[in-house]
């Protein structure tokens, strides 16, 4: 669906939809991070709810019971409630509710389930439609020896470099380039921030919105860090007396020491201040705003029981840790150094956030991708890798949606465009990760080679950590160590 740059996208999808008697083709043609909260067709008496293939939207529904009879969608709710039961609405496939099927108001709770269906989003008069699903993973093994030499790559490999950087920029671009200019951001000030660790995904999509954004505009990068009782109290025993919480403080495979540093000098904050850095070396045209937010212990329980709320229905302790991080990173309010180490308040007005997820499930960046491979080879390899594309669209990617759109944001995934998704599942596995290579070469290669492409050469060979543990959004309190990440609240 072609949207022109004055054109308001919902806007325009709601006129074609109430007038097409074919909703799910219409719903076939769209690429991007959409849900269709309520439509209703009036020929065939027929709701249509969904979201996209990779439901990057937030959408819950409560189903009528006999103590709530009603029919409720919504993109967030309050939390746990004993009275609703609300569900993440599952995005594969157009679901709607034949109200025919219900004879009157008195069986509307007893028939209601009857009346659902879920339609294929892939019409039966459509030959191919691109946007319609998540596609195949290429799933042919390497045919002769693989190479382990990372300065002089095949020509296989170095024509899919020069592919993957094209489809990733367009996909950054549709994303960046038509930001409307919201009051009470203007001139000198930022549309996009940057869900910014320092890590290589960030990194890139940074590089790459710098390409597409005016100079004059700055470009923020979030960078959140937290006051962690439970790691200030390792990092303050006499030595040799916190060797297992030192280990855990450098989880993601970072060499990072806790000797002289701040309470929020945090894996992720050193990380971003290192990147950043590199950013301004490369980019020095650009104004890069490094906004360091600061989460004290007290503030983070005192926002907990909201952050609970906003990603319900998820309700899981790793949930919890990730979605403080997301909160408190997307609403934006620290402070930013200037040259002469002087530290002013800031808070980002931007509403557009550049998220570097699903780089890791479809170029391999998990350690459980390596030990696939070591486990049962390039098939072991491939297996987990179509195991994580299948898995994709139940990502939390709507728990996210929720959190970051509470302070006005709304999160875009350059990673998971449906085109950059298709492009790297059709690639030859071996042409996007080796893991034949050492960690911080062979998994995410292709990306690896491409940051070090465009001159992001400490970028390309950061190691993977993961977000709650980089910024301390985990384990806060003495016996939160023991508690695993899927356990209920």
């Amino acid at each position: 669906m072609q949207i022109l740059s004055n054109e308001n996208d919902g806007k325009k999808l709601f006129e074609i939809l109430s007038k097409t008697e074919r909703p799910v083709e219409v719903l076939a043609q769209i690429e991007g991070p959409t849900r269709v909260d309520i439509l209703k067709q009036r020929a065939t008496n027929t709701l249509y709810y969904a979201r996209d293939p990779l439901g990057r939207r937030s959408l819950l529904v409560h189903y009528p019971t006999a103590e709530q009879p009603q029919f409720i969608i919504a993109s967030a709710c309050n939390g746990l409630s004993a009275d609703y039961e609300f569900e993440e609405v599952k995005p594969d496939g157009i679901h709607c509710v034949k109200l025919n099927n219900i004879e009157d108001a008195k069986s509307f709770v007893s028939e209601f389930g009857q009346a659902i269906q879920l339609l294929s989003r892939v019409p039966e008069a459509a030959s191919r439609m691109e946007y319609v699903s998540i596609p195949p993973l290429n799933t042919a093994f390497p045919s002769a020896e693989v190479e382990t030499t990372w300065s002089s790559p095949s020509p296989r490999i170095t024509q899919a470099l020069e592919d993957f950087r094209s489809v990733l920029d367009e996909s950054v671009q549709l994303r960046v380039q038509h930001i409307p200019h919201h009051l009470p951001v203007g001139p000198g000030l930022a549309r996009v921030v940057v869900l910014f660790s320092g890590g290589i995904d960030c990194t890139v999509l940074a590089y790459l919105a710098h390409k597409h954004l005016p100079l004059s505009e700055p470009i923020d990068l979030l960078n959140v860090a937290f006051e962690n009782p439970r790691t200030l109290k390792a990092a303050s025993k006499p030595s040799g007396k916190g060797k297992k919480a030192r280990r855990n403080s450098n989880e993601g495979g970072q060499d990072v020491s806790e000797q002289g540093r701040s309470t929020y000098d945090v894996p992720d904050r050193l990380t971003g201040r290192e990147e950043v850095e590199e950013l301004r070396r490369c980019c020095p045209e650009r104004t890069w705003n490094f906004v360091e937010i600061n989460v004290p212990y007290e503030e983070c329980q005192r926002e907990r029981p909201r952050v609970q709320n906003l990603m319900y229905p998820n309700q899981t302790v790793m949930d919890l840790s990730l979605a403080l991080a997301l909160y408190f990173a997307s609403r934006g309010i620290g402070h930013v150094t200037n040259a002469d180490g002087i530290a002013s308040p800031y808070t980002s007005e931007a509403r557009v956030l550049l998220s570097g997820l699903g780089s890791d499930e479809l170029l391999g960046g998990y350690s459980r991708h390596r030990k696939a491979f070591g486990r049962d080879g390039w098939q072991g390899l491939v297996e987990e890798l179509q195991l994580d594309l299948t898995r994709l669209p139940s990502r939390n990617l709507g728990r996210d949606d929720r959190v970051i759109s509470s302070n006005g944001k709304e999160t875009r995934y350059p990673f998971l465009s449906l085109s950059v998704v298709s492009f790297l599942a059709n690639l030859p596995v071996e042409t996007k990760v080796n893991p034949l290579l050492e960690e911080g070469r062979g998994d995410k290669m292709l990306l690896r080679m491409l940051a070090e492409k465009m001159g992001l050469v400490i970028a390309s060979g950061r190691k993977k950590r993961a977000m709650q543990f980089g910024s301390r959004s985990a384990r806060m309190e003495g016996g939160d160590a023991d508690r695993k990440g899927d356990a209920v609240l």
